[in-house]
């Protein structure tokens, strides 16, 4: 790799774009760059591999090792191009009129190039307190990546004091989010003709009552009650996204299967929805169908979940955040970040960085050359604060 030691934000997203890091791929050639690069400053890192050593997590530590720090937190992957109508390259930054396209230059790239451009003035600085630097796999698909790098920083002597997650929120300060439950039911039936269609157990239909029960209990937790007025909409939603069943319009289906999911505002816990819907089928559903044929079931399996995020806004991650922002008008985001995770492991975390959701995920995404110096400049006050603080 040249030496990029004092390269900009810009120069270092380029690079940054060009390894296409989709969640199902690797990202390691990636990390070897970003390990090198900070090599070169004089950074030692951490890899946390996932079990195939297909993915890693990076962790790195810039300052004293003897107290709780900041942790800069970003995820590497991104979400696919497939079906979508690209007029750029989506693996090359493509810069237009102010703008710089490229898959992840929103969801979140650009906060990661514009750390890696701000170590040579964290080096500097020099700071009172460590600044950790996280970059993990796997968030598109659940917030996987992160959960083994956290089980281990759980178990260390100084576990950091703070997180802060670049996701893209035009570098306006966030405190919460809402978790999310996603699960698939399978729906074990019996076929037969259907001409005997009483004979037989209809998966689709069972499966259509819990999808109806679903349905009941979304309505149910949007009463005024259960309003968390901080979020859009301001209540937890359920959502039957997949359905899947049958054969042949003359034979019983014997299986269906669907998919849904519970986007739950911080103070609901979403198993619940699960736990209503398990009770359900086993006191209601399971009972009718076991009286046609004995073999037939209903069956729950969790695809990913991650909690919720709700900071307070007199913590000190949140009064940290509306110093280097500026601003104090805290808010929420719609979508979800490894932030619940990090809390849950004890390190209080908020989220701000460049760019818009808006373009994330979209053909064309791209983050405003503006968002990039703001950033890169927010982090510098980040630097200068913890330096007047030594």
């Amino acid at each position: 790799m040249s030496d990029m030691s004092g390269a900009t934000s810009r120069a270092i997203l380029e690079r940054l774009i060009g390894f296409a890091t989709v969640s199902r791929d690797s990202n390691l050639e990636l990390i070897a760059f970003i390990e090198s690069y900070l090599a070169g400053l004089g950074v030692e890192c951490e890899l946390f591999h996932n079990a195939q050593q297909t993915k890693a997590n990076l962790f790195a530590t810039i300052g004293p090792r003897d107290r709780g720090g900041i942790v800069l937190s970003g995820h590497t992957d991104v979400v696919p191009v497939d079906g979508q109508t690209w007029t750029v390259d989506p693996f090359r930054l493509t810069e237009k009129d102010g703008r710089l396209y490229g898959r992840g230059t929103a969801d979140m790239k650009s906060f990661i190039a514009c750390v890696l451009a701000a170590v040579p003035a964290l080096l500097r600085a020099p700071l009172s307190m460590p600044v950790h630097l996280a970059f993990s796999y796997d968030e598109e698909v659940g917030c996987l990546g992160v959960r083994p790098m956290l089980a281990e920083l759980a178990k260390r002597e100084h576990v950091p004091r703070l997180c802060l997650i670049g996701e893209p929120t035009e570098l306006k300060p966030v405190l919460g989010h809402k978790g999310k439950l996603a699960m698939r039911c399978h729906v074990k039936g019996a076929a037969c003709h259907s001409a005997y269609a009483p004979y037989g157990v209809n998966a689709i239909q069972y499966a259509a009552r819990l999808i109806n029960r679903l349905e009941t209990i979304g309505d149910e937790l949007a009463r005024p009650e259960y309003r968390d007025a901080r979020f859009d909409p301001p209540f937890s939603t359920v959502q039957t996204g997949v359905v899947s069943g049958g054969r042949a319009l003359n034979i019983v289906p014997a299986e269906c299967e669907f998919d849904f999911e519970v986007r739950a505002v911080p103070s609901f816990d979403a198993d619940t929805v699960a736990r209503d819907l398990r009770r359900y089928a086993e006191s209601e559903l399971v009972p009718k169908m076991r009286a046609v044929q004995a073999e037939t079931d209903i069956r729950f399996e969790t695809l990913n979940a991650y909690p919720g995020l709700a900071t307070p806004p007199t913590s000190e991650a949140a009064q940290l955040l509306a110093r280097l922002c500026g601003s104090s008008d805290f808010g929420t985001v719609a979508f979800g970040t490894e932030g619940g995770l990090f809390t849950q492991a004890g390190i209080p975390t908020v989220v701000c960085g460049p760019g818009s959701m808006d373009q994330g995920h979209k053909p064309d995404e791209f983050v405003t050359a503006g968002q990039l110096r703001r950033c890169d400049a927010m982090l510098m006050r980040l630097a200068q604060h913890l330096q007047a603080e030594d």
